[in-house]
């Protein structure tokens, strides 16, 4: 499969932001100094100093590298550009994890068209581990070296493994539509950020099922699954990539089992 705005550029200046985001990153991970704060009055979104130095690191690669493409990222909002392509960037997908110390964040970098994301990365890097989705392919690079990337081939849902961050989903609907799912499959994992997205292209699990999500939070992981073999939807079937629920799945055959439930919700 191709696509007529991917080149080794693309890669190339995707790579550089990850490794910018990277080295940003890590000297605050564990550390008793996040400069943490909530974007919410009531309740609890945090966002630290590193969400905003990550972001301002890639964005400066993108002015210097690519400045004709747009950029849309969620500490600093869009920058409009004339390409008409748009990098999508999360540079802490998973904050509330960042901050507790677990190793499920990622960095999330994006390249999309008005069609959708065509490439994607998520990055972990206390792990070292980096995925990659294209549309040449799909790879993972950590400490064991590189491998392709391939989804898990077909199996009922009675023996699947699915995966979200929060147990309350969402609102009360998605609540109940997660776990009509959940009720159904062999074992449920929570907690997992953008890591469960990379574990589902990695061929580790069958199902992530999330609401509630932003544009920066979906369109990385739809362009990793995608190249490795996956489908990401809605819960109805259709695109994601603004945001809301999304079903990502490990095949069409799997998608269709969990998409009949949640299409009730």
């Amino acid at each position: 499969m191709s696509h007529p705005s991917f080149d080794a550029d693309v890669r190339r200046v995707a790579h550089l932001m990850a490794d910018a985001a990277r080295a940003v990153i890590l000297p605050y991970f564990r550390s008793a100094d996040l400069g943490t704060q909530s974007k919410l009055a009531e309740g609890y979104d945090p966002v630290t100093l590193a969400d905003r130095a990550a972001e301002e690191a890639m964005r400066e690669i993108l002015a210097q590298q690519r400045p004709d493409d747009a950029i849309l990222g969620e500490e600093f909002g869009h920058k409009p550009g004339s390409s008409g392509l748009t990098w999508v960037l999360d540079p802490i997908d998973g904050t509330r994890g960042f901050v507790s110390g677990t190793p499920t964040w990622g960095v999330l970098i994006a390249l999309s068209d008005a069609n959708g994301p065509f490439y994607g990365i998520i990055d972990q890097p206390y792990i070292g581990e980096r995925f990659e989705g294209a549309p040449d392919g799909a790879v993972m690079t950590g400490p064991l070296g590189q491998r392709a990337l391939r989804s898990r081939a077909p199996r009922d849902l009675s023996a699947a493994i699915v995966l979200t961050t929060f147990p309350e989903v969402g609102a009360p609907e998605d609540h109940a539509g997660f776990h009509a799912v959940a009720a159904r499959a062999q074992l449920t994992r929570y907690g997992m950020d953008c890591y469960a997205y990379a574990l589902l292209a990695a061929g580790q699990v069958d199902l992530v099922i999330e609401a509630g999500l932003q544009s920066y939070d979906i369109q990385a992981p739809i362009a990793v699954i995608q190249a490795a073999g996956g489908i990401v939807t809605d819960w109805r079937g259709g695109p994601v990539h603004e945001g809301g629920r999304a079903l990502a799945a490990a095949n069409p055959e799997i998608h269709a089992q969990a998409l009949e439930i949640l299409r009730k919700h």
